[in-house]
């Protein structure tokens, strides 16, 4: 049945235009609404409306679109965003059917296609026998890495987008983006970071394995990025200050003596804020200076092998954590806290006895959400760019989102 897909953001690649490319050769209308330069720069196609207008008149604007052009299907990315919002909103009150797209649960080369939204909008079970029902209408998933993406695409992609935005405002002059810091500020930052991390890379990796063969049991506290809406929409905490504040005085009073606790800053943070120096009061504060150890690069992958336990707001590290079969709390909304995968007691008993998830569940839920809503590829190199985007017209075209694609 011909459908008629709306595009609103997505992720900065041509992935959008190449997945609408692919609809339009099934037969489906395709448009596209954009809000600024760099959403017209990575489209550049045909069915695109630019929308100029203030954000109070979104919902007026959107609304009629959405009659108007008979829309069945809204694809993007990044369902919080106040644009975005309304627009979804409205299409739950239109029978319209919403599909989100990002990063996958898995990494490294893996793409989430759902419908409505991630973490506490996603509509994957969450009830241990639902989805060992489903995982066992599912093949065994291959977790090997076919793909690898390219960093360098993915920067000077980003930097293209946001920077024409800046200095094109003019264009789409009542645009607000839904970026927390400004672009040129993050840019240098992370940038700035990323060399730091480069430069310390031996001794942070020699740190990470003198913890792993050391007999001093550690928890890892993997950091997220202040301006992740896993924290600002999916979480209960304000900011991330107030996330690191909670586990830090938790450990300093229940956390078993000898045992430490690693926070490891996100690699991309643009370092605006000093969380080393912010974990370091803290510490000073709590009395656990020399319990605390703070990473800004090495391998968390090694670092999860040998912890004692992850604790995570509601970052996809957790995903790794349980695949390595490590005690997983999640403090935060996130797909995978659920019985029996993460420890659901307090944060305080954690410290104390960490459960292990368990690993029957652990593969089943590996298996359902493979199966599901994740596409295998990447969204900024080839070959896995074209992988993501025929698998993802295959799905939006037979409507199978959230479904098995089994049969032919």
């Amino acid at each position: 049945m011909r459908r008629t897909f709306l595009f609103l953001q997505g992720p900065i690649t041509p992935f959008f235009k190449q997945v609408a490319d692919g609809l339009e050769q099934k037969g489906h209308k395709v448009l596209r609404i954009n809000f600024c330069v760099g959403d017209w720069l990575f489209w550049r196609r045909g069915g695109a409306f630019n929308y100029r207008g203030r954000l109070k008149d979104w919902d007026n604007f959107i609304h009629d679109f959405l009659v108007r052009e008979h829309v069945t299907d809204l694809v993007l990315i990044g369902e919080q965003r106040d644009y975005h919002k309304t627009a979804i909103s409205l299409a739950k009150k239109l029978g319209i059917q919403i599909v989100t797209t990002d990063y996958g649960y898995l990494r490294p080369d893996w793409i989430t296609l759902e419908l409505n939204g991630m973490s506490s909008e996603s509509l994957f079970p969450r009830e241990p026998e639902q989805i060992m029902a489903l995982a066992a209408q599912l093949p065994q998933p291959d977790l090997t890495q076919r793909f690898y993406d390219s960093f360098f695409n993915q920067a000077v992609w980003d930097m293209t987008y946001h920077l024409t935005n800046v200095f094109l405002h003019v264009l789409y002059p009542f645009y607000q983006s839904h970026q927390t810091y400004h672009p040129i500020l993050s840019y240098i930052g992370t940038g700035w970071h990323l060399m730091k991390i480069k430069l310390a890379s031996q001794k942070t990796q020699a740190l990470v394995e003198r913890l792993r063969t050391e007999n001093c049991p550690y928890f890892v506290f993997p950091l997220q990025m202040q301006n992740d809406y896993q924290i600002r929409v999916y979480s209960k905490y304000p900011n991330l200050q107030a996330a690191i504040q909670e586990v830090m005085h938790s450990f300093a009073l229940y956390a078993p003596a000898g045992t430490q606790l690693v926070i490891k800053e996100h690699p991309l943070d643009p370092n605006l804020i000093n969380w080393r120096r912010f974990s370091e009061k803290l510490a000073c504060q709590y009395g656990i200076r020399d319990r605390i150890i703070y990473l800004d690069g090495g391998s968390l992958e090694s670092l999860l092998e040998k912890a004692s336990g992850v604790v995570t707001i509601n970052s996809t590290v957790g995903i790794w954590s349980l695949l390595v079969g490590r005690p997983l709390i999640a403090l935060g909304n996130a797909i995978y806290n659920i019985i029996g995968l993460t420890d659901s007691r307090p944060l305080d008993e954690f410290w104390q006895n960490p459960q292990l998830p368990d690993l029957r569940l652990r593969d089943a839920f590996i298996r359902a959400v493979v199966g599901t809503i994740q596409l295998r590829g990447v969204y900024y190199n080839q070959p896995g760019l074209a992988t993501a985007v025929a698998e993802a017209v295959e799905r939006l075209d037979r409507n199978r989102i959230n479904q098995p694609l089994l049969d032919p």
